[in-house]
């Protein structure tokens, strides 16, 4: 993996999670029905027409992403800035984020990379990035990065073992294991095996897909992001 885009989630057709000294390896399996239920939940919700950035509304975009096909591909790639994207038909676990708050007209490349120019030195700087300034092709892109941005603009919540806590519209980070991080949006779909777990809209190797991981993995950061007035303004929905 090169180290300019390390820092990215990591792909894989599964995953190995140290729990307890035993070693569960948790499959990530297909969602052959899942593209025409997303499109059904947005069209029928109102709040995905509006301009309100709102958790349902953060939800149904999160959904209406299980409709394109995306080969995970954690590439540096150049691009335009600000509203930059990487091809559509790529992309990793940060974009799908990104993306699914770009349907809220919030643009994370902008804001991620105007607060790392303000305040350097108070974002991760790992060694095997290799970076001495801002990049606004990728910075957005870590995951790493995005939890900084988050805590920092006061949308971190606590992290808790109880589902009820994870709501629609709220983004969850996880532990790959050394410094590799995933993150994933909650989405209003429950889980068939628990009432009170919400499904993960997310990418970790094999597309975007829906799928019932929430505690599959040791999650490491909690956040709930709706900035107000035009995203000059930041702050957690309560």
């Amino acid at each position: 993996m090169s180290s300019i885009f390390s820092g990215l989630c990591r792909p894989g057709l599964g995953l190995a999670v140290l729990l307890s000294g035993m070693v569960l390896v948790v499959g990530l399996e297909g969602c052959s029905s899942q593209q025409t239920t997303a499109t059904a939940d947005v069209q029928r919700s109102g709040a995905a027409r509006t301009n309100v950035a709102t958790p349902d509304r953060l939800s149904y975009a999160a959904l209406d992403r299980l409709r394109h096909r995306v080969v995970y591909d954690g590439r540096y790639v150049p691009i335009a800035y600000p509203n930059g994207d990487v091809p559509a038909n790529m992309g990793v676990c940060t974009d799908t984020v990104i993306r699914s708050y770009r349907k809220l007209g919030i643009d994370l490349q902008r804001l991620v990379h105007e607060d790392i120019e303000r305040n350097f030195y108070a974002y991760p700087r790992l060694a095997k990035w290799g970076l001495s300034a801002p990049d606004s092709n990728i910075d957005h892109r870590r995951v790493h990065n995005l939890k900084a941005f988050f805590t920092r603009h006061g949308a971190a919540l606590p992290v808790t073992g109880k589902a009820a806590d994870y709501r629609p519209g709220d983004l969850v980070t996880w532990s790959l294991g050394g410094d590799q991080e995933h993150i994933g949006i909650v989405v209003s779909r429950k889980s068939s095996t628990d009432p009170n777990r919400y499904m993960i809209v997310h990418n970790i190797g094999e597309g975007e897909k829906m799928e019932d991981v929430l505690f599959a993995m040791p999650i490491t950061g909690h956040y709930r992001y709706f900035p107000g007035n035009g995203g000059t303004k930041y702050a957690a929905a309560s």
